[in-house]
C-alpha cells in the first residue's frame, strides 16, 4: 500500500497495516546514515518485512521527527 504523498500521513491514526515509507529513493547518506528517499537507518529498513506495527509505528514516528528536524 502506497502512502498518498498529498495528504498529511500520520502513523498515529493510520487504521490498517502501515504502508513502507520507501519512495524508491534508496542512497544512504554517508553523514546521517539515513537513507535519502525514506530517511530510515539500514537497520530499519532491513527489520521493516518482519517487524510487528507496533515497531513500523516507532519507526514511521521516528521518520517524521527526522524530516521535522531538516
Amino acid at each position: 500500500m502506497a502512502v498518498n504523498r498529498a495528504e498529511p500521513f500520520d502513523p498515529r491514526t493510520h487504521a490498517g497495516p502501515l504502508p513502507s515509507p520507501c519512495i524508491g529513493i534508496c542512497v544512504m547518506e554517508e553523514g546521517s546514515g539515513l537513507c535519502k528517499g525514506c530517511q530510515r537507518t539500514i537497520d530499519e529498513i532491513i527489520d521493516w518485512g518482519m517487524a510487528p506495527e507496533a515497531r513500523k509505528r516507532q519507526v514511521w514516528l521516528a521518520i517524521l521527527e527526522r524530516r521535522a528536524q531538516r
